[in-house]
């Protein structure tokens, strides 16, 4: 069967990222957590802990960037990404760090949120990777394609909800910190909810293990860390939502991973609400050209101001406003 990679890889402006990925194909099941969670437990119990945390950065044109080592080549500017539902390396990287890609088969196919379908991905054998210095190390997991397209100033993409298999993991947006936990040890719980925040369900769709959240106006959200907007959202899902569409004007777009194209419209902000927590004045972009099946997005303008805590083992998502 040919298997189908859906990303979107969208700019607006100042050549602003986003990726969204939707496996189609042959993705792992999102509770398939049991072999992952042993290979876990052996390499910590190896290693006498978890990785050590991480510093990242954002660049708004190409965003959470943290530098990665492949199979011990690197470093390498890997972005951080939670819509991606794979970890992506450019063809420079992947033959630099000798990855092994599929032979035979017909490879992957890449579509964006235009629409637009191109061939060309391969899917890759990574044996390790490491995250902001050469030693801190963990096994390889998840879907790993090499693909054409990647700004040439970005290695590759990093799925955390793929490469962390059921490790729980924090993406401190004030702090630029990535760090880790055990949730079978230090589980999050529904009912300990922050001030001001909100813990919920992770929701997923199809196969994939990207993180969406309920919104109280009845839609999913993606969390995309990848993505720079606020609240991003294709027109139908625009009307639904009581979004005005007749304010702002068309931003720049630009060409997805797939050669599509897709461009924005910044409207007045809006407000949602996620469980208890309730967002407002979240910029607001209604994408155009945007394929009918485009998801909901939440991005960075929306996510920054959060500790963003991630529980795959019991699928639930923590947004903790940070301190000043």
């Amino acid at each position: 069967m040919r298997r189908s990679l859906k990303t979107a890889l969208a700019g607006v402006t100042s050549a602003l990222l986003l990726l969204a990925l939707l496996l189609i194909g042959r993705a792992a099941p999102v509770n398939a957590g049991a072999a992952l969670s042993r290979l876990w437990q052996g390499e910590a119990g190896r290693r006498g802990a978890l990785p050590e945390p991480v510093g990242f950065h954002e660049s708004g044109g190409r965003g959470l960037l943290v530098k990665t080592w492949v199979n011990g080549a690197g470093p390498y500017t890997f972005a951080l990404d939670t819509g991606a539902g794979a970890s992506i390396l450019s063809r420079r990287a992947a033959s630099e760090a000798r990855v092994q890609v599929e032979a035979g088969g017909h490879g992957i196919e890449i579509g964006g949120l235009s629409g637009a379908r191109s061939g060309g991905a391969q899917k890759a054998f990574v044996r390790n990777v490491a995250l902001g210095t050469r030693e801190n190390t963990f096994p390889a997991r998840g879907l790993f394609v090499v693909a054409p397209g990647l700004p040439s100033d970005v290695d590759g993409i990093l799925d955390p909800s793929e490469i962390f298999g059921t490790l729980g993991f924090v993406i401190d947006m004030p702090a630029g910190r990535l760090s880790f936990f055990d949730p079978r040890t230090q589980p999050l719980r529904a009912a300990a909810t922050p001030p001001g925040g909100a813990v919920v369900p992770w929701l997923t769709e199809g196969g994939a293990r990207r993180p969406f959240v309920m919104l109280a106006e009845g839609r999913r959200a993606l969390l995309d860390t990848g993505s720079g907007f606020g609240l991003a959202v294709n027109e139908p899902a625009a009307r639904a939502l009581g979004i005005l569409m007749t304010q702002g004007r068309e931003r720049r777009g630009t060409r997805d991973l797939a050669g599509g194209e897709v461009s924005a419209r910044r409207v007045r902000a809006a407000t949602v609400s996620i469980g208890p927590l309730v967002l407002r004045d979240v910029p607001t972009d209604v994408l155009l050209r945007a394929e009918k099946g485009a998801p909901v997005i939440l991005g960075r303008d929306a996510l920054r101001p959060f500790r963003l805590t991630f529980d795959p083992v019991n699928r639930l998502v923590m947004l903790d406003p940070a301190e000043d």
